[in-house]
């Protein structure tokens, strides 16, 4: 794997996932009569996914998100001498599809900043959910995410189609999601949005932190005790075969 041109790809995969994405919810969901509500965000969230993961993830896996990077180390497809590179470029591409998404937005006359599709709990949430509920939500949900990526991108799986079970798989997500928090399921998707808002969106970020993170490692671990092929006796007589592919431009003891 080279290294630099996957964070480069991660930078700016995660950078088209907040700028589509949120920028769906900012400019267009309420658009005067053809606004495309919450269905149409959910989808745009699934859309960026799907799009970035035939674009890049040849290049870099197409992790976008610092929980999927957690849960991919956790189910030993990802190297953990990748993980922090891949969270500073994934949360910097996030800020800088959340500034080009901020310059668009703010050139409207009367312009208000608002929520800037942040995520929150409680006061915040927008049906006006408990902590609890936004964290279970939030944890279950990132949970789902990974199964999802785990085993579409299983070499067991069928060739080529996961970009598109991994992209409906966010879209159904933000389906459920968007009433509750917003839809994380991402903490750089929420930090790039919370440093913009400020105030109350930076002090409930750390929900969005622990909670997705939380949901990726737990199915990582899960998949990987539970679901990965485990070796016949007569296999150890013979050179051991990859379980899964492995990442893009790596071996498969990388």
């Amino acid at each position: 794997m080279n290294l630099t041109k996957s964070l480069l790809a991660e930078f700016l995969g995660t950078g088209w996932l907040v700028f589509g994405g949120c920028g769906a919810a900012v400019l267009a969901a309420a658009f005067p009569k053809l606004g495309i509500g919450y269905v149409g965000v959910a989808l745009a969230f699934g859309l960026t996914v799907l799009t970035m993961a035939f674009a890049i993830g040849h290049i870099s896996g197409c992790h976008l998100n610092p929980a999927v990077s957690v849960g991919l180390l956790a189910g030993r497809r990802f190297p953990i001498g990748h993980l922090l590179p891949y969270i500073v470029a994934q949360i910097l591409g996030a800020c800088a599809g959340a500034g080009v998404l901020y310059i668009i937005a703010s050139g409207k006359p009367g312009f208000v900043l608002g929520d800037f599709a942040a995520n929150g709990y409680a006061a915040h949430s927008p049906g006006g959910y408990s902590l609890a509920a936004c964290f279970v939500a939030e944890m279950a949900l990132t949970f789902f995410f990974l199964m999802i990526i785990l085993g579409s991108t299983d070499v067991r799986a069928p060739k080529g189609f996961a970009p598109i079970a991994i992209g409906l798989g966010l879209t159904l997500i933000h389906l459920v999601g968007i009433p509750v928090t917003n839809t994380s399921v991402n903490p750089a998707r929420s930090t790039s949005q919370a440093l913009f808002v400020h105030g109350w969106a930076l002090s409930q970020l750390w929900l969005f932190w622990v909670a997705p993170i939380a949901g990726g490692l737990l199915a990582g671990l899960v998949y990987n005790l539970l679901f990965a092929e485990t070796p016949s006796p007569a296999s150890h007589a013979v050179p051991a075969k990859p379980e899964y592919e492995p990442l893009p431009g790596t071996s498969a003891g990388d």
